[in-house]
C-alpha cells in the first residue's frame, strides 16, 4: 500500500478538518497528501514519506523506534533482509541470553530498595525493548527454517557438530 493510499483510508475514518486544525495545516494540504504525487497525480510528498526517505538516508531505526514509541508502541525489524550463518545464529541466541540476563539483573536491583524510580522504569523498558526486538529477529529466522539451512551448510562442510537436528 502506498503512503497517499493509508492517508485515504485513515481520513475515512477521521476528519481530515479535524487533522487540518490539530497539525495547524489547510485542509487542501491534508487532501493533497491523499493523492498520488509525480506525473500521473496532483498530490504532494507527505510526511510519511518524508519520514521514510529520513529513514532510509540516515539508516538509523531510532525514528522508527521513536515514532513507535510516540503511539504506544514498539519497532520490531523482521530482520527479512539477512540469511544468518551459523557463527551469526549461535551470536544471536547467545544475545538473547544475555540481553534477558542484564534485564533481570537490572530489575532486581531496581527493586531492591522496594521503590522503582522513572529513570530505572526507563532502563528498563529500554532493555526489555531490545530483547524483544532481538528475539522477535531469531524466531523470524527459526520461522524461515534459516536453522536447517545451517544445517545444510554444516552437512556440506562434512561436520554436523553432533547436532541431531
Amino acid at each position: 500500500m502506498k503512503s497517499h493510499e493509508l492517508l485515504r483510508e485513515v481520513y475515512r475514518d477521521s476528519s481530515p478538518k479535524a487533522v487540518a486544525d490539530h497539525v495547524g495545516l489547510s485542509l487542501s494540504m491534508i487532501y493533497k497528501w491523499a493523492e498520488a504525487t509525480g506525473e500521473n497525480g496532483s498530490g504532494t510528498v507527505n510526511p510519511l514519506d518524508r519520514v521514510v526517505a529520513l529513514i532510509q538516508a540516515t539508516g538509523d531505526d531510532r525514528i522508527i523506534k521513536w515514532l513507535c514509541s510516540q503511539s504506544g508502541g514498539f519497532y520490531l525489524s523482521d530482520g527479512e533482509n539477512q540469511s544468518p550463518t551459523e557463527k551469526e545464529l549461535m551470536q544471536a541466541a547467545n544475545r538473547i541470553l544475555q540481553q534477558f540476563a542484564s534485564l533481570l539483573s537490572l530489575i532486581a536491583h531496581a527493586a531492591a530498595d522496594n521503590c522503582i524510580s522513572g529513570e530505572e522504569a526507563a532502563r528498563i523498558r529500554s532493555n526489555w525493548q531490545d530483547l524483544k526486538a532481538t528475539t522477535e529477529g531469531f524466531v523470524a529466522h527459526c520461522e524461515r527454517g534459516e536453522f536447517s539451512a545451517v544445517k545444510k551448510e554444516l552437512e556440506d562442510r562434512g561436520s554436523n557438530g553432533g547436532n541431531p537436528c
